[in-house]
């Protein structure tokens, strides 16, 4: 019999907690994304967090322990191979990724690839190389209105990423391409984790603004997830934010896109107003796109303010068979060198109304124990091939 008639589980995008075991060979040793961004200002607000449990799973300069935290956390282990997006959140229900997902942050996409893209669609492909969305706009939009060529560029992700003007280029032409560039990338020498179709209006340098038509064409998972289980159940699977695009659909009866972290905050408030039985998963991706990547811990350090704010909103209403995890699914170090993700342990904070249990748990080696842990309380089998246990006694 479940224990808990709706989870939240929101992942606080590259919040990492703290360096793992084998960061030296990501090249990350020393990074703490949490820790660092602590240090870097001075006033930090956040005492629902610290409320729960967050300055005594990890020091921060503006905070001692709680003396008696509401919540039960711990610290969680990557299993999986690499620190990417769809890495984390593909093992956080349940599968071990033993190969990384391909990055070209460095150099851009091999020529091959461009010319292969290029010849297919019939368009010459510009750009190339890392960058912010906005910058490339600014930089090669006109060019790109005025001689019909089509921008290319990546991140720090595992994506490669098209924009197209929607008055010239048009949305339909720029989703043919990104289908072209998804099936080109299914080679195992060129694997994204994604294509994202990135259009936009405006005319010349300064006005661009992208719109809400992304679309994400993302690799579907590698075997079935906790999501499938809960979903063949005949439970709620509702998803906030990218979460729809990072598992393509698969194991999701309810998708609700975000513009931002806080807007993504306010769904899930909304959300917790209705009834549901099942799990609410939400990303908040603004923490790593806007402030990891561009290696900026005070926009960091506000970001998570701002979250703070909506997290009291939502433990306000939060029912006694609520459950609510609190975790992220890599680092992004935003005090480390390059703008790359940042291999590192992430927290795990549980906390319901009903909990008889606070403090520390064991620490676990791996993300899974959260997907194992919510088909558990559902008494929902895990997939055949997943990995993970249930914690779930320990956070009752």
């Amino acid at each position: 019999m479940k224990r808990y008639k709706r989870i939240f589980t929101i992942v606080i995008d590259s919040l990492g907690i703290g360096e793992m075991p084998d960061a030296a060979e990501y090249n990350d040793k020393g990074t703490d994304t949490l820790g660092h961004i602590s240090g870097a200002v001075e006033n930090f607000c956040i005492p629902n967090l610290v409320k729960l449990g967050l300055s005594d799973l990890h020091q921060l300069k503006q905070y001692g322990g709680e003396k008696a935290p509401l919540g039960c956390y711990t610290e969680l282990y990557e299993a999986s191979t690499g620190k990417d997006t769809m890495t984390g959140h593909w093992e956080m229900m349940g599968l071990h990724i033993t190969k990384p997902f391909k990055t070209f942050t460095d150099n851009g996409f091999p020529k091959e690839l461009i010319d292969e893209l290029s010849r297919r669609t019939g368009r010459t492909v510009i750009g190339n190389k890392s960058a912010s969305g906005t910058a490339i706009l600014d930089e090669l939009g006109e060019e790109e209105i005025e001689k019909g060529h089509m921008i290319v560029y990546t991140s720090a992700d595992s994506v490669l990423q098209i924009c197209g003007n929607e008055e010239t280029f048009g949305l339909d032409e720029l989703y043919r391409c990104c289908e072209i560039a998804r099936e080109i990338t299914m080679k195992d020498e060129w694997k994204v984790g994604r294509v994202i179709a990135r259009p936009y209006t405006g005319r010349k340098r300064g006005e661009f603004v992208r719109t809400s038509n992304r679309h994400d064409y993302a690799l579907k998972p590698y075997g079935k997830t906790a999501l499938d289980a809960l979903k063949n159940a005949g439970l709620d699977v509702i998803s906030v934010g990218k979460i729809s695009d990072i598992f393509d659909g698969e194991g999701i009866t309810e998708s609700n896109k975000s513009k931002s972290s806080v807007h993504g905050m306010e769904q899930t408030i909304e959300i917790a107003k209705r009834d549901f039985t099942g799990l609410c998963f939400v990303n908040l991706v603004d923490f790593d796109a806007l402030w990891g990547h561009r290696r900026d811990p005070e926009g960091y350090a506000k970001e998570l303010e701002k979250f703070d704010v909506k997290l009291g909103e939502l433990l306000h209403i939060l029912r006694e068979d609520d459950l609510l995890i609190i975790t992220a699914d890599h680092g992004n170090d935003p005090t480390h060198k390059g703008t790359d993700h940042t291999r590192e342990k992430v927290p795990f904070i549980a906390y319901s109304p009903s909990m008889k249990n606070h403090g520390r748990i064991d620490e676990e080696h791996t993300f899974a124990v959260i997907g194992a842990t919510i088909a558990d309380n559902f008494g929902v089998k895990m997939p055949e091939g997943t990995i993970g246990h249930s914690v779930l006694g320990k956070i009752s």
